[in-house]
């Protein structure tokens, strides 16, 4: 289970993708959750306090310095959770496997493959079996 596991996770094709983007999504989602509730109002204690804590006005053009430094905080909480759960431990696991540490992925040996490719070939110059008893006379 584990090594099925291991594989499905080495893998490049759509299926992953279509993980990752979905884990992505999610993930954001609980990021931008906690900014907004957590760190937003902080920063809004921080800059005065209020609605208008994270902003500034000049010459009645408003500045929401606050909303800057959220999304900011957000891109790096975002990075530092992907490089630290996804990159250091894929990293960690490619170095062992250079190192002969743990096996790659099992490819099929020659003769597997051999095997294969006769069965396949079989399966093209197979003559069409007939389906019923009358086909079959009538091909007779």
């Amino acid at each position: 289970m584990l090594k099925g596991f291991k594989d499905f996770l080495l893998r490049g094709n759509v299926i992953d993708l279509a993980v990752a983007v979905v884990i992505g999504a999610a993930f954001t989602a609980v990021v931008t959750s906690f900014t907004e509730s957590f760190l937003r109002p902080l920063i809004g204690l921080v800059g005065g306090g209020g609605v208008e804590g994270g902003t500034f006005e000049v010459d009645q053009q408003v500045f929401t310095w606050g909303a800057f430094v959220n999304q900011v905080i957000t891109f790096v909480l975002t990075a530092a959770v992907i490089y630290f759960v996804v990159v250091l431990p894929m990293k960690a696991l490619f170095e062992r496997r250079e190192r002969g540490e743990e096996a790659g992925p099992v490819l099929p040996t020659q003769t597997e493959l051999l095997i294969e490719i006769r069965d396949l070939l079989r399966a093209q110059h197979a003559p069409e079996q007939p389906t019923t008893d009358t086909e079959a006379r009538h091909r007779a």
